[in-house]
């Protein structure tokens, strides 16, 4: 690490440490299979046959999206989320109904846990007709922010994809989020366009990469002048640390000033029967793919749990944490290097001066 990162978590004695609340940054509830019967999953060797899977697999859930979205979303409560950024299919193939799902689950946890929504064009933009539309009209519906997806290698055309999220993020005066899979040179043309668009549009520190796979090549010869456009534009990435995807070289991205945050990405959904809602666990993970070794290093993955996922999502009182405070997790550890390492269950999640009680 090119410097030493303080722990946010402060030991009171007893063998009991206090965290910050955590905040999961990318996150699918409309997915989730969590409380309902297993789900067997097919291979999916490309990002369409993913999709396709996935499509098929909600349009045959006999559980309804708010009462799988509540289970997910409840179980991270429980686990110390304390706020996250979901993003929710929108399609002219399942209209609002994946919005006006989570954002139900959301309001019965009411203040339990801050809930972002993010209107995602997973089956396309412009190339699935209508879908604009409908994107419009989620943000009148409970949906936050404009969602976008690989806009060349899946929406077939750059400019135009950007052309109408950053259009419909001006008229509507919301933030930005994208997923972008793509890897290699053209991805990080494709970043530094969305770089140049959002300097254009004034829209500095309110866009966000999710994935951003093209980040974690070192080896690509534009990856610095890409990670300095990003920096300069206030980009945030948001990894999930997922099984076979690549990971990000946190130190390259601290150096050149771009900030991280962490999801959990599907949680026991058509992509992956992988996940449990706990981001104790999605910091784990994220320890292990980039190999951190030292205090500092693990340490380092709780704030960006923690801390850095609420400075994107905007959570005072993860920012404001204090071993005493009103909000507030409690684990069974000594360090947040050993919490990391060992990914206990919380013994204790306040909220508001009271314990969280689902």
């Amino acid at each position: 690490m090119s410097k030493e990162v303080q722990s946010v978590a402060v030991g009171v004695g007893g063998g009991v440490l206090r965290t910050p609340g955590f905040v999961d940054a990318h996150i699918h509830p409309d997915k989730t299979t969590w409380g309902s019967g297993w789900l067997s999953r097919r291979p999916a060797p490309e990002l369409r046959d993913l999709i396709s899977n996935d499509l098929e697999a909600q349009l045959a859930f006999q559980d309804g999206v708010e009462e799988r979205a509540y289970a997910l979303m409840s179980q991270a409560a429980r686990n110390g989320t304390m706020a996250m950024r979901a993003h929710v299919d929108v399609g002219t193939q399942i209209g609002l109904r994946n919005i006006h799902g989570v954002r139900a689950a959301a309001d019965r946890l009411g203040s339990s846990l801050q809930v972002q929504i993010v209107a995602f064009p997973q089956f396309g933009l412009l190339s699935n007709p209508g879908t604009l539309d409908l994107l419009r009209a989620s943000l009148r519906e409970g949906a936050d922010l404009v969602g976008g997806i690989d806009p060349q290698s899946l929406d077939g055309d750059l400019h135009a994809h950007l052309d109408a999220v950053f259009g419909l993020a001006r008229a509507q005066g919301r933030d930005v989020d994208i997923h972008l899979h793509d890897m290699g040179s053209d991805a990080l043309a494709q970043l530094r366009e969305i770089a140049r668009r959002t300097v254009s549009e004034g829209m500095q520190g309110r866009v966000t990469i999710g994935h951003a796979f093209a980040l974690c090549d070192t080896a690509e010869p534009d990856l610095p002048r890409t990670l300095d456009a990003l920096a300069d534009a206030g980009i945030w990435m948001a990894t999930c640390a997922l099984g076979a995807d690549p990971v990000p070289v946190l130190d390259v991205l601290e150096r050149h000033g771009v900030r991280v945050a962490l999801g959990s990405d599907g949680v026991r959904d058509s992509w992956s029967p992988f996940g449990t809602g706990s981001m104790v666990d999605r910091a784990h993970l994220l320890g292990y793919r980039t190999g951190a070794l030292t205090d500092a290093e693990l340490e380092r993955c709780l704030r960006i749990a923690t801390v850095s996922g609420a400075e994107l999502v905007g959570v005072p009182e993860v920012l404001g944490f204090t071993a005493g405070g009103a909000n507030r997790v409690e684990f069974a550890a000594s360090s947040g290097a050993q919490l990391v390492v060992d990914r206990p269950a919380p013994v204790r999640v306040v909220r508001g001066g009271k314990d969280l009680v689902i």
